[in-house]
């Protein structure tokens, strides 16, 4: 993998790969920036937009975002993975929200569900495929039945004062190898003192005909999210996927938990799961640190108010294609993305180093409607 051929300008830069040119405005970002900082207690103009740079290891099939010298995340496209995720997510203060297994695990991570790794896209049933639960763990035997998604290339990539912006395309690959879908993305990431910010916009444009995404509750927008930041519970429980595959999660492990989500319309706590929102917020502690991580739905996606795939043990996803799943068979979206008629979804993905409130996602949420 190798970045695109740069500008006169960039090639004078870090022999690294280090992207620090300035790049245009992507999105109107100053309401989601602005909410960061602490009342009263507004940020310097420097500390408010630190340098973002996009560091490219090849070796290791990964681009690090670095924001004034520190480790925000990561695009990870080893094929071990199955599909590209962003892994660690970082606060401002360095508190990983992401849990480290099956990277890099951590005293009292979770061993369930190796196939939630960081941030990620996909989908339990893509024309009878599912994407969604392919793991290396995975027998090799349930491998080839699996769908894959594999990084193809990097489109372009800039970094700059508060923001940097790296455009990627894949693909997924049904059994056989054959490209069903074709995805192109662009992750903008943003940074100021008290937020991190990761815009994901992806465009799945169907490559041999008709791709039918039929309602599954295995989807899309998915982020595992750090042991502190779970529910606290000490009951076993017992979870099937898409395909009836059963995983046993315990979450009476070492490590104490005490996130709590909050949606749009009021629902809080593991009720949550199911039910539709324009937003959905989980406040706890990482790293011994008070964090919000937010995920904001926007309203030209399809099968918006999207529905919260967010479970206590850590998975917080949305996934606004799985009407028939979530409502019991009382409604059915029945989604496909047609030939010559890419579909397009749009996520906001908000971390602040405090325990914000729905009033102040509420801002932010609006804010991301307005963009275009």
């Amino acid at each position: 993998m190798s970045f695109p051929p740069p500008s006169p300008a960039v090639s004078r830069r870090s022999r690294r790969g280090a992207v620090a040119g300035t790049c245009a405005a992507v999105v109107s970002t100053a309401a989601v920036l602005a909410a960061a900082p602490p009342r009263g207690a507004p940020p310097s103009p420097a500390a408010a937009a630190p340098e973002v740079r996009l560091e490219p290891d090849e070796a290791r099939h990964r681009i690090d975002v670095m924001v004034g010298g520190d480790l925000f995340t990561s695009y990870r496209h080893d094929p071990a993975l199955k599909k590209p995720v962003l892994y660690p997510l970082r606060s401002d203060r360095g508190q990983a929200v992401t849990r480290g297994f099956p990277l890099d695990p951590r005293p009292g991570d979770s061993a369930d569900h190796p196939h939630h790794v960081g941030l990620w896209l996909n989908y339990g049933d893509v024309n009878g495929v599912d994407f969604w639960n392919n793991s290396s763990a995975r027998p090799a035997e349930e491998q080839t039945r699996m769908g894959t998604v594999r990084h193809a290339r990097v489109v372009s990539a800039a970094g700059g004062v508060g923001r940097a912006v790296l455009e990627v395309e894949m693909d997924w690959l049904m059994p056989g190898g054959e490209a069903g879908l074709h995805e192109r993305t662009r992750f903008v990431f943003h940074a100021r003192e008290g937020a991190r910010v990761v815009d994901r916009i992806t465009s799945l444009e169907a490559t041999k005909g008709r791709v039918a995404m039929t309602d599954n509750k295995e989807g899309l927008l998915g982020l595992r999210v750090a042991r502190s930041l779970e529910h606290s519970s000490k009951r076993a429980r017992t979870f099937l996927d898409g395909q009836g595959r059963a995983t046993k999660v315990d979450p009476a492990r070492a490590g104490e938990a005490g996130g709590r989500y909050l949606t749009s319309e009021g629902v809080e706590g593991e009720a949550v799961w199911g039910t539709r929102g324009r937003w959905a917020l989980l406040t706890g502690r990482a790293d011994g640190a008070e964090v919000t991580v937010a995920i904001l739905d926007h309203p030209e996606n399809p099968g918006f108010p999207t529905y919260w795939h967010a479970r206590g043990y850590g998975l917080f996803a949305a996934n606004p294609l799985g009407a028939r799943v979530f409502t019991e068979g009382k409604d059915r979206l029945g989604f496909a993305v047609e030939p010559g008629r890419p579909a397009r979804f749009r996520y906001r993905v908000v971390i602040l180093s405090k325990r914000a409130g729905g009033e102040e996602i509420e801002v932010l949420s609006q804010e991301f409607a307005r963009e275009r």
